[in-house]
Order: structure tokens, then sequence, then C-alpha cells
């Protein structure tokens, strides 16, 4: 059976942590921030960790 190819995409989106943990960046940082609180944009700076239901998912897109 050939090896498993990592999802380049995903690779490209998604950090392991040392302790495993998969974080991610927020959506909505890209473009039309004049209008987005101060707060708002230094909140969706900050990375997030994958949703629970996901992370079985994305485990796989990484070959993890």
């Amino acid at each position: 059976m050939p090896k498993m190819k990592t999802d380049r995409g995903a690779a490209k989106r998604i950090k392991v942590t040392g302790t495993g943990r998969l974080r991610r960046r927020k959506a909505f940082k890209s473009h039309l921030l004049e209008k987005k609180s101060s707060v708002r944009t230094r909140r969706l700076s900050r990375e997030t960790d994958i949703a629970k239901s996901d992370e079985r998912q994305v485990r796989r897109l990484l070959g993890l």
C-alpha cells in the first residue's frame, strides 16, 4: 500500500503544537477591517484550537 500523502492545503493552515494540539487562524481578518472594531480585529488575530468534532478528520489530512 502506498504512503499517505499530507494534504498541503491543510498543512499550510494548521499548526501542531509541542503537546499535540491543533491550532488555526481565525477567519474575517483579511479585508473590510475599517468597520470592525479594534477589539474585534485584535481578537481575530489570535490563534484558536480546532473544534473537537473536526480534530479526527484534520489529523488524517495532516497524516498524524
